[in-house]
């Protein structure tokens, strides 16, 4: 954790993955969390694979009080429902984030299963 005066900023990853071999074949499945907090708030990102299916991505966002932030930068009300949730398209911006978050995702993966 870093800290800038009044302001306090960290950040912390876990991962892993496991693999079964039954009958001659192989399952597994990784996980890894990286979650990054500020004055403003904290953000977790979870991505999961099982074998053979695709990346699983969510984001998490709170506000400082810990509150659920829904996609609008509005606080969830006490339900953890937010009425006002709609489906909107990606921004081109968005979607090269999340590419290159995959990407790091991947490499982490890569170099945690060689080196490990």
């Amino acid at each position: 954790m870093s800290s800038n005066g009044n302001f306090s900023y960290s950040q912390s990853s876990v991962s892993f993955s496991s693999s079964i071999s039954r009958d001659g074949k192989t399952t597994g499945s990784r996980y890894v969390e990286h979650t990054t907090s500020d004055p403003m708030g904290t953000t977790t990102h979870i991505a999961s694979q099982r074998s053979g299916e695709p990346v699983y991505h969510e984001r998490r966002d709170y506000d400082a009080s810990g509150r659920p932030v829904a996609s609008g930068g509005r606080s969830i009300g006490g339900s953890n429902v937010d009425t006002g949730r709609r489906i909107e398209d990606v921004s081109d911006e968005q979607r090269e984030n999340d590419k290159l978050y995959e990407e790091r995702i991947e490499d982490e993966y890569a170099k945690r299963e060689g080196g490990a």
